[in-house]
C-alpha cells in the first residue's frame, strides 16, 4: 500500500512541477528584462526548489563520450556484452587508434567494476569510471531495477548475485582484476574462493574491496546496529512492499529505493538542509557552477532503484546478523565458501577514515579471513579524511586512492606476467 500511495503522491504533484518549470523558465529567460532583478532571482530560485522537489528522478545517463589520456581526448564507447533480466555487463572501451596516438598503453589487463545493488543505479560511480578508464577499459555492472523485471522473470537473491559475478568473469575471457565497491564485497569474495577451489581459469586476478562490510561485527555504525538490534522479522514486515501497476514489474515484493532513500536523508537531515539552502543561495547569486555541482550530485544521489525481496532479506540475514562468511558458514549451491581456496588472487582492501556506512576494520578483515594469500599479493589501506562516498568517488580518489589501485594492480600483473615470461623463454 505504500508503494501505491508514494507513487500517486509523484504523479499527483506532475501539474505542481510543470508549473513549476514554467514559472523557472519565465524568470530565466532572456526576453524577460527582469530576470537580472532581486525579484527574479529570488522568484527563478524558489520555482526551480519547487521543480526539483517534485519531479521523478529516473535513471541517469552514463554520460561517457571521452577520457582524457595523457592530455589528449580519447573516444569512449559503452556496449553491452552479456545481459540478464537482472544485469548488464557495460563495457567502456577507449578508441585504439585514438588511445595509441595519445601514448596511452593498450596492453592494459581486463578491469571488472562491481557497482554495489544497493539502492542507487551503476551510474553513481561515474566519476570512478572515467578516472579507472584513463588506463584501462572498464567492465562495469549495471543492476536492474526489479520494479521493472516482470515477475515471470523468477526471483534474485544473494547466492543469485553470486552466480551473476561468476558467468560475468567468465564472459570477459581473461583473468579480471576486480574493484567491488560497497556492498558488493561478500557477494565477490564468495564468487572468487568458488572459481579458486575449482581451479577456474577465468578467477580473478585480484580483488579491490572498497568500503565492504566484509565482517559487519568489527566498528558497527548507525545501519549495522539497526540490522542486528532489529529482529528478521521485522525487516520483512516493515521494509517490503509490493510494485503496484503500471510497472513491468507489479505484484513483484521489493525493498523500495525511496524507502532506503529517506531513511539516509533522515540519517543526515541537517547536512542536506544546508546543501539545499546553499543551492538556493548559489541561484540568487547566479553562481551557476556551484548550482550545477549541487544538481549532478542530488540528481544522481536521488535517483534510486528497487531491491528484490530475497536478495534484501538474503542480505540482512547473511551478511548483517548471522556474518556467515566471516565466521567460515556460507555455502553455495551445496558447497562452502571455503575464503581459503584463495592462494593466486591480490587482496587490497581500502578504507574510508570517516565512513559512517561500513565502519573502520569491517573491509580490511578480509586479510585474516583469506590466510593463503601471500603476504607480498595483499594491501591494505585507510584513507585519512574521506567518508564512505569518499572512497571511490572525489578528489581524494582521484589524486590519493587511485594511484595505490592502479600501482598495485601494476604489480600483480607484472607477477603473472613472470611465469609466462619463463615459459616463452624455455
Amino acid at each position: 500500500m505504500l508503494y501505491a500511495l508514494h507513487d500517486a503522491a509523484y504523479r499527483s504533484a506532475a501539474p505542481i512541477n510543470a508549473a513549476a518549470q514554467m514559472i523557472r523558465d519565465f524568470w530565466r529567460s532572456p526576453y524577460n528584462p527582469a530576470q537580472e532583478t532581486g525579484l527574479g532571482r529570488n522568484l527563478y530560485a524558489s520555482a526551480d526548489m519547487l521543480a526539483n522537489l517534485t519531479r521523478r528522478y529516473g535513471k541517469p545517463a552514463w554520460r561517457i563520450d571521452e577520457v582524457s589520456v595523457g592530455g589528449e581526448a580519447v573516444p569512449v564507447t559503452c556496449e553491452t556484452v552479456w545481459s540478464s533480466p537482472w544485469v548488464k555487463l557495460r563495457l567502456f572501451r577507449r578508441d585504439p587508434a585514438a588511445l595509441a596516438a595519445a601514448g596511452g598503453r593498450t596492453d592494459r589487463p581486463a578491469l571488472l567494476l562491481v557497482a554495489p545493488l544497493s539502492g542507487h543505479f551503476a551510474t553513481l560511480l561515474r566519476g570512478t569510471v572515467q578516472t579507472f578508464l584513463a588506463d584501462y577499459d572498464v567492465f562495469v555492472t549495471d543492476w536492474s531495477n526489479a520494479r521493472d523485471v516482470p515477475i515471470i522473470d523468477g526471483r534474485f537473491g544473494f547466492h543469485d548475485y553470486v552466480d551473476a559475478v561468476m558467468d560475468m568473469l567468465g564472459v570477459i575471457g581473461r583473468r579480471a582484476h576486480v574493484v567491488a565497491v560497497c556492498q558488493p564485497g561478500p557477494a565477490v569474495m564468495a564468487a572468487a574462493a568458488l572459481m579458486s577451489e575449482s581451479d577456474d581459469p577465468m578467477r580473478p586476478a585480484s580483488l579491490t574491496l572498497m568500503g565492504s562490510p566484509i565482517d559487519a561485527r568489527l566498528a558497527p555504525t548507525v545501519t549495522n546496529k539497526l540490522a542486528e538490534e532489529r529482529p528478521f522479522a521485522w525487516f520483512q514486515s516493515n521494509m517490503i512492499y509490493t510494485v503496484p501497476w503500471p510497472y513491468a514489474g507489479m505484484l513483484r515484493r521489493v525493498y523500495p529505493g525511496f524507502v532506503q532513500l529517506y531513511s539516509f536523508l533522515s540519517m543526515n537531515a541537517e547536512a542536506h538542509q544546508r546543501a539545499h539552502h546553499r543551492y538556493f543561495e548559489h541561484l540568487v547569486k547566479g553562481d551557476g557552477d556551484s548550482a550545477e555541482k549541487h544538481r549532478e550530485f542530488y540528481d544522481e544521489y536521488l535517483s534510486v532503484l528497487d531491491l528484490t525481496e530475497e536478495f534484501y532479506l538474503e542480505t540482512i540475514d547473511i551478511v548483517f546478523q548471522r556474518y556467515l562468511l566471516p565466521k567460515g558458514e556460507l555455502a553455495h549451491g551445496g558447497r562452502k565458501v571455503d575464503l581459503a581456496a584463495l592462494r593466486d588472487v591480490g587482496l587490497l582492501t581500502i578504507e574510508g577514515e570517516r565512513d559512517d556506512i561500513s565502519g573502520v576494520g569491517q573491509t580490511q578483515a578480509a586479510h585474516a579471513l583469506c590466510s593463503n594469500i601471500p603476504q607480498g599479493m595483499r594491501e591494505l589501506y585507510v584513507q585519512p579524511g574521506v567518508g564512505h562516498y569518499g572512497v571511490f568517488n572525489g578528489r581524494r580518489f582521484v589524486q590519493e586512492i587511485y594511484p595505490r589501485i592502479r600501482a598495485f594492480i601494476d604489480r600483480r600483473e607484472t607477477r603473472l606476467q613472470a611465469p609466462r615470461e619463463r615459459v616463452r623463454a624455455a
